[in-house]
C-alpha cells in the first residue's frame, strides 16, 4: 500500500498540528514501546513519533523498523519526527486522526 502525492500531502496537513504520541529514548524499541505503538495506531491510525536519537542514520532505521514491526507506513520525516499511518479496520470516530479531521 504506497501512498499517492495527494494522499500524502492531505496526511501532513492532517499530521500539521499533532503532537508525538511515541517517543523513542535511548532504549531504541523496547517491547513497551511496540505495544504503545500497536495502541496509538489502532485508536488513532495515523500518528507521529519523535525519535530522540542524534544520529540521523539511526533515527532512520528506528522509524524504519518501527513503520515494518508495525505493518505502518510511512507518510513523513523532519528531524527528529516521524508521520506514520495505519488505516484501522475499524476506525473509532472519536480517536482516529483521519475521521476527525475530514471536512
Amino acid at each position: 500500500m504506497s501512498l499517492s502525492p495527494e494522499q500524502r500531502r492531505e496526511y501532513r496537513a492532517i499530521a500539521h498540528n499533532l503532537k508525538p504520541v511515541i517517543i523513542v529514548g535511548d532504549k531504541g524499541l523496547s517491547e513497551g514501546l511496540q505495544e504503545e505503538l500497536e495502541r496509538a495506531l489502532n485508536d488513532h491510525e495515523l500518528i507521529k513519533i519523535k525519535v530522540a536519537n542524534q544520529d540521523r542514520e539511526a533515527r532512520q532505521e528506528a522509524i524504519a523498523a518501527l513503520c515494518e514491526s508495525s505493518g505502518a507506513e510511512l507518510v513523513q520525516t523532519i528531524g527528529k519526527i516521524a508521520v506514520i499511518l495505519r488505516r484501522a479496520k475499524k476506525p473509532n470516530p472519536k480517536l482516529s486522526n483521519l475521521l476527525r479531521h475530514k471536512h
